[in-house]
């Protein structure tokens, strides 16, 4: 069995979780140099001190055994003395300097001048550097172990905080993707007023809120004038249907089928939106479904089969997705139009312009056609295609060929039970050539 792997956010640099670690170990590692500097320099200040004391006492004992006796013992060669010890030296006073020029040996010396000959001793410092030498080496060591303690620490305390924001982040990608009726809630915080994480949750919810509500009155209106438009427009085309034939009623009757269309789609999108809309699903055969509804449309296109694959969908909204295809293909791009079947897909295909950058960003959107150059009409077969494809759990994808031309992909989900479509054998083939 596998090892699982961590998830993602842990192991992501850039993550706010590590951001706060690593703040809290820089923190942590300024507030132990600051502490270790003055630790330093306080006790190497205060083996200083306690040098010179020393080094008053033995000079006073050795200048005292001088007077009585002459005997030089205990006095150091003045030969040695540091250059500015003898600059310094007054009559009856004593000065003390410390000697560092030979590394790992330091002396604390102290000189007086007496009856003009000047007497100097000095005190091995070695015990002193080292003490604060291993006083550097445990400062840094209970810094790291600090450290060691205080960053993981650090990193679970921002653990909440993360959490609560991938929940926002969550909730946003949910809501963008359509998902209206998500909402984030409660993330922290007490007493009615949380943190910012809070204000943030509250005003993303708000304004999803706001979102949905806008939404269903734009649903509600839609619905609302179409459904009020078909009685007006039955008379209309019974109306034109009684005029006499000639140039001009032909134009009325056009439009007004035109007009008749539009708001079909428009109780349609409606129906959509509000999620109305079940699938009836039964298996069909999809080349034959494609075909009988490219031959419906009135519109020539090369309809390519390869074996017979055969899906569990509901055929009235697959042959409604595949008309709106494949008009839209004739309205917007240019011939030939070419809708291929292979297994689970169907791929329908103009030599157009292709689909404008924006549409294949934001998706098709109701009354944008996206560019002026792809032809007329009102963007509705696009948006009627996506939304019964959600109904059926289908894939449709946009793309633009790399040699020209719109590209559509359905993708039907499988059978179940069957975990591959029934394929004819290799090479098998159909083509036909639909429309006028």
């Amino acid at each position: 069995m596998g090892r699982l792997a961590p998830p993602r956010h842990l192991l992501n640099p850039r993550s706010l979780r590590w951001k706060i670690a690593a703040l809290t170990a820089a923190a942590a590692c300024a507030v132990t140099a600051v502490v270790g500097v003055l630790v330093h320099r306080a006790t190497y200040d205060w083996s200083l001190t306690v040098g010179r004391q020393r080094a008053y006492r033995a000079l006073d004992d050795a200048a005292a055994a001088y007077a009585r006796t002459g005997d030089r013992q205990g006095l150091a060669d003045v030969a040695g003395l540091p250059a500015p010890l003898p600059a310094s030296l007054r009559p009856g006073e004593t000065s003390t300097s410390y000697d560092d020029r030979k590394p790992g040996q330091p002396w604390m010396w102290a000189a007086r001048v007496v009856d003009g000959e000047t007497l100097a001793v000095r005190i091995d410092m070695g015990p002193e550097q080292r003490s604060l030498q291993a006083l550097d080496r445990h400062i840094v060591m209970a810094a790291l172990a600090a450290l060691a303690v205080v960053v993981p620490l650090a990193a679970l305390a921002a653990e909440l905080p993360n959490r609560r924001l991938r929940r926002v982040a969550r909730t946003a990608r949910r809501i963008a993707g359509g998902d209206l009726d998500a909402r984030i809630g409660t993330t922290g915080g007490s007493g009615g007023r949380g943190d910012e994480i809070a204000e943030i949750s509250a005003a993303v919810d708000s304004m999803a809120g706001a979102l949905q509500r806008r939404l269903l009155s734009e649903q509600r209106f839609t619905a609302d004038v179409a459904h009020e438009l078909r009685t007006p427009l039955m008379g209309l085309i019974t109306s034109a249907e009684l005029l006499p034939d000639g140039e001009a009623t032909d134009l009325v009757r056009d439009r007004v089928r035109v007009l008749w269309t539009l708001v079909e789609n428009l109780l349609e999108i409606s129906r959509l939106d509000a999620g109305a809309e079940r699938a009836d699903r039964v298996p069909v055969p999809v080349g034959r479904i494609v075909e009988e509804s490219v031959r419906r449309t009135g519109l020539r296109a090369d309809v390519t089969v390869i074996g017979a694959p055969v899906a569990e969908t509901d055929p009235r909204r697959l042959d409604r997705i595949i008309a709106n295809l494949v008009i839209n293909a004739h309205r917007h791009g240019l011939p030939p139009v070419e809708v291929a079947v292979a297994g689970q897909s169907v791929v329908v295909r103009d030599h157009g312009q292709g689909f404008p950058e924006e549409l294949l960003t934001r998706g098709p959107e109701r009354f944008r056609t996206g560019a002026a150059e792809r032809g007329r009409g009102h963007g509705l077969g696009l948006t009627i295609a996506l939304g019964q494809a959600r109904v059926i759990d289908a894939d449709l994808t946009l793309a633009n060929d790399p040699a020209g031309g719109a590209v559509v992909t359905l993708r039907l989900p499988a059978t179940a039970g069957q975990p591959s479509p029934a394929v004819g054998p290799p090479g098998e083939m159909g083509t036909s050539l639909i429309g006028k």
